[in-house]
């Protein structure tokens, strides 16, 4: 006795210990994806490092730029001199003279796209000088070395812009392996004061010569650009050299088509602000895709271009940044990021992200005014210059993508006629956008799940109730451990199987599959009907309880004779191909491995787990219960359904929410019979990407520490958010149903 009782006092407190333990398990598992992903909320921060007087020597500054580890800065002055000078204490390195032609001064300034390097001085000569800011890594003695370099991608002869000698007012200047363009705008020849009515180009193009050992640039084009408008005060080309924008302050701009350079034309012409605002600093986003305009009035307003239901292209504005209430004078651009950059006259200092349409941090700095900003190549610090002063900052800003608005709301995302939802997290380009909304792969988590219960649910409860209450007890101690078994086959498998032989078979039968619905009911009504027509005699041959067997090959040849007529059908009714059929006279796509595919191959996974809890519940039921039903003169069907179904309740839909659970988690049969595209369609001739095929995707490819990575755990945390909701749910209803029913 004294045994019984310790064993018994052991059990109990293991089984407590093992719930505890689990419990603790998931919490840990929680706790742990809430550290990893907590730092995307954190906002940004900035420190100063130093501050130190512009050099006196040299002139002033046009031009601030620093290289990748934001140790060393340039600094371009109207004296036709480029200094290099340290970040951290302001002295001067190395001072390089740039070899200006003689009787000229330094008029304008133009930089290429931030990455290239490339500069160009307009000159009052009507001439332009191209140079290149590079920096060699060397490590003698195992310390890192950065040495500045000044090149001369054209040669150092400064290329002639305007024949007539005018003086460069505004430079735009992009160059690529083969082709070099210069656009400026020129001094009047009559008025220097109207020195924008006039426009020149410049294209040069590369020729290399067996006898040369350099290849030589040749001009190939100089002419004036026509343009109506007059006060070009902003010129910006992108690097691809296809697209133009010209603007004045007062806010009119002109976008150009200039992918042929011999004849380009005006795509349209607006005006980008309201009344008594005055256009202060214009700017290309990093891709050179949208355009950031800063206003008298605070506002930077990002535009890029949009296609309209006519297919003509125009931009369009498409948000807004409203932190500063004094003029915004200066926008600089991350390098490879959507995020920027901005300060006002007043001097305060903010910090952007367009996709994300964030403000992470506005400061102020000074009380004065900064008269150039940039930021290194790693958006990790800043340089501002102000009247006399420069000053370096540090940044912190690991993770300005992630947003309320951009993880769960609709973005209008670059190149995109609408906002939409999207997941699109890398790309092979630097300036790409990240589009990291996590609603189209969440609604996938949850379509592949309503397309496996709806495949499973009606399938394994209609057979859990005729096996638990109909069945005879030496054919269900076949049936059930013959169901259950099929959960012991591994999801890979199902997946394998699904994706390179279910897809391919239901695409080329798919009428057959339709009429399958069809035929299977009415087939097996028809079989019952007959059944039940048959003499005594030969229907009381087949043993109470082992009428299912019968429907075996019924149910077999049924399924049979359907596939079979899909050819038929096919011909017949859509032409030979009903998939092409959808899609030309329905106008739905179908994708070869999509929503129907997953929901057969994921409600096989699941059914043999509904099944089996659901029929325990139905067979637990007390005998007494049925019994008293029946001998009250109750069919053995009314008593199924208002007695023995109501009193299993709870645990059916126990088996129903468990089932759910795990279509939830699903992986890999969503992975490899979907063509995980994250697409928000219900249609289930459309695939889909869920929460947990996405994660095993791209974890291995993502960055450790990175935004991806971080936004990947937090689908990890939705996936685990669901599971605990329907979890939770089906813990509430099945204790009401419990409680609820107890009494029968």
């Amino acid at each position: 006795m004294r045994w019984r009782l310790l064993k018994d006092y052991l059990a109990r407190h293991m089984v407590a210990v093992g719930g505890l333990g689990v419990i603790i398990a998931i919490i840990l598992i929680f706790v742990y994806l809430v550290f990893v992903v907590i730092p995307i909320f954190y906002g940004a921060t900035i420190e100063k490092v130093a501050e130190y007087p512009v050099p006196a020597s040299g002139g002033d500054t046009l031009y601030l730029a620093m290289e990748e580890q934001s140790e060393i800065a340039i600094r371009v002055t109207d004296a036709g001199r480029a200094q290099f000078l340290s970040t951290e204490t302001g002295r001067i390195i190395d001072t390089v003279e740039l070899p200006l032609p003689a009787d000229t001064t330094v008029t304008a300034l133009g930089a290429a796209e931030p990455n290239s390097g490339i500069l160009a001085l307009g000159l009052s000569n009507g001439e332009v000088l191209l140079f290149k800011h590079k920096y060699r890594v060397s490590f003698p003695k195992d310390k890192r070395l950065i040495t500045p370099v000044i090149e001369y991608p054209l040669g150092e002869k400064t290329v002639r812009l305007d024949p007539a000698q005018s003086e460069v007012h505004e430079l735009a200047v992009q160059i690529n392996e083969e082709q070099a363009v210069i656009i400026g705008t020129m001094a009047h020849s009559d008025s220097p004061a109207n020195h924008d009515e006039r426009i020149m180009m410049t294209v040069l193009v590369k020729e290399e010569s067996m006898l040369d050992d350099e290849p030589r640039w040749v001009e190939e084009l100089n002419v004036p650009f026509v343009h109506p408008q007059s006060n070009v005060d902003f010129i910006l080309l992108d690097k691809e050299m296809r697209n133009l924008f010209l603007a004045s302050k007062n806010g009119e701009l002109s976008y150009y088509d200039v992918s042929d350079k011999s004849d380009p034309y005006q795509v349209q012409h607006l005006s980008v602000l309201g009344s008594n605002k005055q256009l202060v600093s214009l700017e290309f986003l990093t891709g050179d895709i949208s355009l950031l305009i800063g206003d008298s009035s605070g506002t930077i307003s990002q535009w890029f271009p949009v296609q309209d239901k006519q297919g003509r292209l125009g931009l369009k504005r498409i948000r807004s940044f409203d932190s500063f209430s004094q003029p915004v004078n200066r926008i600089s651009s991350e390098y490879n990021r959507k995020g920027f950059l901005a300060v006002d006259e007043s001097g305060r200092f903010g910090i952007f992200h367009s996709t994300a349409h964030n403000t992470i941090l506005t400061e102020k700095i000074t009380d004065s005014a900064f008269q150039h900003m940039v930021v290194s190549p790693r958006a990790n610090a800043v340089l501002l210059q102000d009247s006399d002063r420069l000053y370096f900052y540090r940044i912190d800003n690991e993770h300005p993508e992630v947003s309320w608005s951009s993880l769960w709301g609709k973005v209008w995302y670059e190149s995109y006629p609408e906002p939409d939802y999207i997941w699109q997290s890398s790309s092979a380009s630097n300036d790409f956008e990240p589009k990291l909304s996590l609603v189209p792969i969440s609604f996938g988590t949850l379509k592949a799940a309503f397309y496996a219960m709806l495949f499973a649910v009606p399938l394994s409860i209609m057979g859990a109730m005729f096996t638990a209450q109909f069945m005879t007890s030496s054919m269900r101690q076949v049936v059930k451990p013959s169901i259950e078994i099929m959960e012991a086959l591994p999801t890979v498998i199902l997946g394998f199987l699904a994706g390179l032989w279910l897809a391919p078979y239901i695409e080329a039968n798919l009428p057959g599959l339709f009429s399958l619905l069809l035929i299977m009911p009415i087939g097996v009504l028809i079989a019952a009907y007959s059944y039940h027509r048959l003499p005594d005699s030969i229907r009381y041959f087949i043993p109470e309880g082992w009428e299912a067997a019968l429907l075996i090959p019924v149910v077999s040849f049924l399924g049979y004779a359907s596939f079979a007529l899909s050819p038929v059908l096919e011909q017949q009714f859509f032409g030979g191909n009903m998939p092409g059929w959808l899609r030309n006279e329905l106008g739905i796509s179908y994708d070869q491995r999509n929503s129907l595919v997953v929901g057969l191959a994921m409600g096989f996974a699941v059914i043999p787990t509904i099944f089996s809890i659901a029929e325990d519940a139905l067979f637990a039921v007390p005998k007494h219960l049925v019994n008293g039903s029946l001998a009250l003169g109750a069919t053995q069907w009314q008593t199924m359904v208002h007695v023995v179904l109501l009193t299993a309740s709870p645990g059916i839909f126990s088996a129903v929410m468990i089932g759910l659970g795990r279509a939830v988690g699903e992986t890999m049969i969503v992975l490899m019979a979907t063509g995980n595209t994250p697409v928000m369609d219900f249609s289930f001739f459309e695939g889909m990407r869920t929460l947990s095929a996405n994660i095993a995707v791209e974890m291995p490819e993502s960055e450790v520490d990175s935004t991806h990575y971080r936004v990947l755990f937090l689908a990890a945390l939705v996936l685990f958010g669901f599971t605990f909701i329907f979890n939770t749910a089906a813990e509430i209803v099945r204790q009401r149903l419990r409680k609820r029913y107890s009494s029968l």
